[in-house]
């Protein structure tokens, strides 16, 4: 008899979870668990349910998918996350092996491709789909680090200079030195301009 595997769904679009929910329940081996529409609400329930796989949309409130995989490595938590994305970028990619995702698989995959992913995944394999998988070797990482990510995910929301300070307790000074680095890390003229190119590359 074939293991039941236990899933959470995160997902913000709700027409796009309800599919997801409604197509997984028709498989025998897939029980879903609980579904989040932001990231805050994926992570706790994971912690409360322990499902075998979470299964994460990338961009959503509260915490992305990404972000939600990153807090779960932390926590040493032994559910296997599987990313199901719109976005083709190597930089979120790179992003997701880093913080130990065991699949990353784009949304436009035929529905059959997905539960092979998530069987896959639950039996130990790491999945990514085929148009990306050559591109994650490229050599072209994500040249930022955590606290740059920080810095520039503050000024996506508006942050001055002494609100990034204030929030993330460094000096001003200090957040300028930081700015004035990540301008020439990717070769744009304002902070404005390198947050949109790091969005733009999946580094963030």
């Amino acid at each position: 008899m074939t293991d039941e595997i236990t899933v959470v769904l995160a997902e913000d679009q709700e027409m796009v979870l309800g599919a997801f929910a409604s197509l997984l329940d028709l498989q025998p081996d897939v029980r879903v668990l609980a579904t989040a529409h932001s990231g805050d609400e994926a992570l706790a329930a994971v912690r409360e349910h322990q499902p075998d796989v979470l299964l994460a949309d990338i961009e959503m409130p509260h915490r992305g998918g990404l972000e939600v995989a990153e807090q779960l490595a932390r926590d040493a938590s032994a559910t296997r996350v599987l990313i199901v994305t719109t976005f083709a970028r190597t930089g979120y990619l790179q992003r997701a092996l880093q913080a130990g995702v065991a699949g990353y698989v784009l949304k436009d995959a035929p529905i059959a491709n997905l539960v092979d992913s998530l069987r896959r995944v639950y039996h130990g394999e790491r999945v990514v789909s085929p148009e990306l998988a050559l591109s994650a070797w490229d050599g072209a990482g994500n040249p930022l680090s955590a606290r740059e990510r920080e810095i520039l995910r503050e000024v996506e929301r508006g942050a001055t200079n002494a609100d990034v300070a204030g929030r993330l307790h460094l000096a001003e000074g200090t957040v300028r030195n930081y700015l004035s680095n990540l301008l020439a890390k990717t070769d744009t003229r304002n902070r404005i301009e390198a947050a949109h190119l790091a969005r733009q590359r999946g580094w963030l």
